[in-house]
């Protein structure tokens, strides 16, 4: 089973000036992010305005990335839904196309206690034979998966693999890491609020679920692997403690506003953004692209 570990990069929906999905600016992201040496890939994830697609959308970007990336680069698809039944219908959906694994999440608005989160998780895991993992993520959800919640679905589940952590909360990496062992690979996000990537990495975590290699991908490959050497370590600290300003940048407003502004500042197809959002302008917009070529990102990684 395919176990996401190093950069997992969560990638955004590029939508043409028609306002549909692009799938030729789709293909030259992926390519991208292959050439640069990114582990995995997470698809239909907040980053990719997975809330402002219709299941046919999404159905079509499961199809057609599947298409893109088989053999070439693990994918995992996020099936979050307003139901239980919505995410079974996406991730039985993702299985028959052949997905490489799928992520789910408590649905949003709905404020569950812990009991009805584990059975929606445990309804979706039993749904499918493919690897599995969840995206615990409170402040979007306002949900927080339990670590005990998290040990029930891991003995319960052999294709529960991995465990995104979105949340400014060392003792839940502790724990969650405590009670499953290895059986789960652990990984962050690189939010610089929560700033979990370090401890992530120093616990026994397996990587980062992250935006920052969107941008720059061979930098976040280097700060998202675990932890086997020293020099690991310590490259991986220097790597991150260096990119922390633009990961500020990048997180100033919601995922993606500031990515597929980024994008389109290095002349890559990052495309605009759904209403409600708003296309990133104004002082902002000039401080990002004002760092992006101090830093030399725009030299690097501009086509």
């Amino acid at each position: 089973m395919v176990r996401p570990t190093g950069s997992w990069v969560a990638m955004p929906t590029p939508f043409g000036k028609d306002g549909k999905v692009d799938f030729g600016a789709f293909k030259v992201l992926i390519d991208r992010q292959i050439q640069y040496g990114t582990s995995e890939l997470f698809v239909l994830g907040s980053a990719g305005e997975t809330t402002l697609l219709s299941i046919d959308e999404k159905k079509d970007i499961i199809r057609n990335v599947i298409k893109m990336t088989k053999g070439r680069i693990p994918v995992f698809f996020g099936c979050a839904a307003a139901s239980t039944e919505g995410s079974v219908e996406l991730a039985k959906f993702c299985e028959a196309e052949g997905a490489d694994g799928l992520i789910f999440t408590v649905p949003p608005y709905v404020l569950i206690p812990q009991n009805a989160a584990f059975v929606h998780m445990d309804t979706c895991m039993s749904a499918t034979k493919l690897p599995c993992g969840i995206y615990n993520n409170p402040s979007r959800l306002g949900v927080n998966l339990e670590p005990e919640t998290i040990k029930k679905l891991s003995d319960r589940h052999d294709n529960f693999v991995c465990d995104k952590e979105a949340m400014a909360n060392v003792s839940q990496l502790v724990q969650v890491k405590r009670l499953c062992g290895d059986k789960i690979n652990i990984l962050c996000c690189d939010f610089p609020k929560y700033s979990i990537v370090i401890p992530t990495l120093a616990v026994g975590g397996h990587g980062t679920a992250n935006i920052g290699g969107n941008i720059i991908p061979e930098e976040a490959a280097k700060y998202s692997r675990p932890w086997t050497s020293v020099e690991i370590m310590e490259e991986c600290r220097e790597e991150y403690f260096k990119w922390f300003p633009l990961l500020t940048e990048l997180y100033r407003l919601s995922n993606p506003i500031v990515i597929k502004a980024a994008l389109n500042i290095l002349g890559l197809p990052g495309g605009s953004l759904r209403k409600p959002y708003l296309d990133y302008a104004g002082p902002h917009f000039d401080e990002l692209r004002n760092m992006m070529d101090e830093m030399g990102v725009i030299k690097k990684y501009s086509v």
